[in-house]
């Protein structure tokens, strides 16, 4: 271990730094004086590899603290600021005898560790840092970014969504890659700019933000990136990873007036009342809403009942639980704070419309009939391999969508395939975002997420903390304690 110096020199246009550290030069090293100077040492960190709490950074009046205001430090055009403080050691390969995990490229050490890196929090940004790390666990999704870089930009996509996809592309890499903490710094000045709500200040601090909110607005850019030309052959892999189909029957109670709609929605909402104890009992009353439109027959607004049923599912199903709303007396988001269970798997089969019920029949009767074997039980008689029974499969290979189109599940690759995966209508639970505290603008954000090897991992920004599949479902509310906000589920599909 070394004791490090660190020269940094303000170049003529300020926004950008020269870096010396050691022998090594780093140019044109931005700088944000918007934000707190706890950003700054991240990105000292990476460069350095000196952990923020370890830097000593001299300035007029002492050391630079986390939380100064630029503004009142006197940093001048050409001032030299130096830096003091001892870098993680980075241990070197033996040239021969037994290779250890610590000797090991970055690269591979990431692979050994059996998951992703955490991210620093920049200033209440746990709410991004949870987003991210919930929607970097679809490897489907990776894959759409990486194929991106090839396809690029195209004419019917805005730079600031451009932008903020490739940003998303290269933290989704940096996290496969790296085994210390990463500093999410392009991807959130991207962010803001893009959707400046999450840049807003309050005495010089940026605000916390609604993960929800985050998770949306991510989302909505990258299906806008990632929707591929002739979208009726090839849809963009968002909705086929995420969109829900959703069937509506519309009346009113009062004219017997009725019509249908159809929608694609990215999740489902679990609305908690009194009466809800459980996450099926809540989407039961998302799927069914009250709303006031003009009624043409009685020539004035009347109330309609609003009933949907999920025509077509997803590779992954999200789920928000309706926990925020608005409070007038405090004039602010208040929190529901009931407890709300929910499994590790999920079916939501009697959610469905009655026509794809029947499309799941077969493939539910195959899976049942797989899990029964390894049980030691016999299959069904109608499924038990059959001529009629392999022709009645073909047809519902991968229609799930109650209309004879093919269904939304999507290849690994991230594109969809020539045979589609046949959907069952049950999920296992991958992801979980939880909130902590009274208010969807305070508390504190943290991502819980399932590895390819089935252990869990708790990400509390640049914490990774391994936890039990038994703790996961304790996160369902009733106190002060982490409760879930956000679930994410991956379909269970047969095989082809």
């Amino acid at each position: 271990m070394k004791l490090a110096f660190v020269w940094y020199e303000i170049c003529s246009i300020w926004g950008q730094l020269s870096v010396k550290w050691q022998k090594e030069l780093f140019k044109a090293v931005e700088i944000d004086t918007t934000q707190p100077p706890y950003v700054f040492k991240c990105q000292l960190y990476d460069l350095t590899g000196v952990p923020p709490d370890r830097q000593k950074i001299m300035v007029k009046g002492g050391l630079l603290k986390d939380d100064a205001d630029w503004s009142t430090l006197g940093v001048k055009e050409g001032q030299k600021l130096m830096m003091m403080g001892t870098a993680d050691e980075i241990v070197k390969a033996p040239e021969k005898g037994t290779v250890f995990v610590e000797d090991l490229p970055e690269e591979e050490q990431a692979i050994n560790l059996g998951h992703s890196a955490g991210l620093f929090n920049l200033g209440n940004t746990c709410y991004m840092n949870s987003t991210v790390q919930c929607l970097h666990s679809v490897p489907e999704l990776k894959s759409a970014l990486i194929n991106y870089s090839h396809s690029g930009r195209s004419n019917d996509v805005d730079q600031t969504s451009h932008t903020l996809t490739v940003a998303t592309r290269d933290l989704f890499s940096e996290l496969d890659k790296s085994v210390k903490p990463v500093a999410p710094m392009q991807f959130w000045m991207v962010l803001r700019k893009k959707y400046p709500q999450f840049g807003q200040l309050h005495n010089n601090t940026f605000m916390q933000q609604d993960a929800e909110e985050c998770w949306t607005q991510l989302l909505y850019t990258l299906s806008q990136s990632l929707r591929s030309s002739g979208s009726s052959e090839n849809p963009d892999t968002v909705k086929a990873l995420f969109g829900v189909d959703l069937v509506s029957r519309v009346h009113c109670v009062e004219s017997g007036e009725e019509s249908s709609e159809t929608e694609s929605v990215h999740s489902l909402k679990c609305h908690i009342s009194q009466e809800v104890n459980h996450l099926h009992e809540g989407l039961k009353h998302g799927l069914k809403s009250e709303l006031e439109k003009n009624s043409p027959s009685l020539g004035r607004s009347a109330i309609y009942v609003k009933e949907s049923r999920i025509n077509g599912l997803p590779r992954y199903l999200t789920i928000q639980f309706v926990r925020f709303f608005w409070k007038r007396e405090s004039n602010q988001k208040a929190k529901i704070l009931r407890k709300v269970d929910y499994p590790l798997e999920l079916d939501v089969y009697d959610l469905c419309s009655e026509d794809l019920r029947k499309r799941l029949e077969a493939p539910r009767r195959t899976l049942r009939d797989e899990e029964g074997k390894k049980l030691g039980l016999k299959p069904s008689e109608k499924s038990s391999g059959s001529k009629d029974n392999d022709v009645k499969m073909s047809d519902v290979e991968g229609s799930s969508n109650g209309s004879g189109e093919p269904s939304n599940a999507i290849s690994d690759e991230g594109v969809p395939p020539e045979k589609e995966t046949q959907m069952t209508g049950v999920y296992d639970l991958v992801a979980v975002l939880t909130h902590k505290g009274r208010s969807a603008d305070s508390g504190h954000y943290v991502a819980w997420v399932k590895q390819e090897s089935g252990k869990w991992i708790e990400y509390d920004d640049d914490n990774p903390i391994p936890q039990r599949e038994e703790d996961i479902t304790k996160l369902s509310g009733g106190g002060d304690w982490h409760m879930a906000y956000i679930c994410l589920y991956k379909a269970r599909v047969l095989p082809m």
